[in-house]
């Protein structure tokens, strides 16, 4: 391996570790603090905040599990737990007799509203306030241009 390519290795693997351990560390921090206050996992805030976003009747569940890296039989027992809490509804999809729908209730969006600044808070201290505007402005560009399909 020339010196070069070694270099470039290196730097990918140093890139890698950088972003895994970040997302570790505001996973954790997260999931705690989620926990602590809401009762909710990192998933099921995901889940219920683009419930919120959706417009009516609600999404299907193959649509959520293109969001949450979760398998389909983890996703579907999340969403009836989360249903079971009142958080959730499931219905019938009225233009696919084998499809669900499922959508937040009041209840959920409640919640969900109190779940939001525990986020906010928890993203702020263990990563923003580490950066400065620049650098948030640099990383915010950065991942979408990694996420953009």
């Amino acid at each position: 391996m020339s010196t070069t390519t070694q270099t470039d290795a290196y730097a990918c693997a140093r890139a890698w570790t950088a972003l895994s351990g970040a997302h570790a560390r505001v996973a954790e921090r997260l999931t705690a603090a989620l926990s602590r206050a809401c009762g909710l996992s990192i998933n099921d805030f995901e889940v219920m905040l683009r419930l919120d976003h959706a417009p009516p009747p609600g999404l299907r569940l193959s649509d959520l599990g293109s969001v949450v890296r979760l398998t389909q039989p983890s996703l579907s027992r999340m969403i009836a737990r989360l249903a079971q809490h009142g958080w959730l509804t499931r219905t019938g999809d009225p233009n696919d007799g084998r499809g669900v729908l499922i959508a937040l209730t009041p209840a959920g969006q409640e919640l969900l509203h109190a779940a939001v600044p525990v986020q906010v808070q928890t993203i702020r201290e263990a990563l923003l306030d580490r950066l400065s505007p620049e650098e948030q402005d640099l990383l915010s560009a950065a991942l979408n241009r990694i996420t953009e399909d």
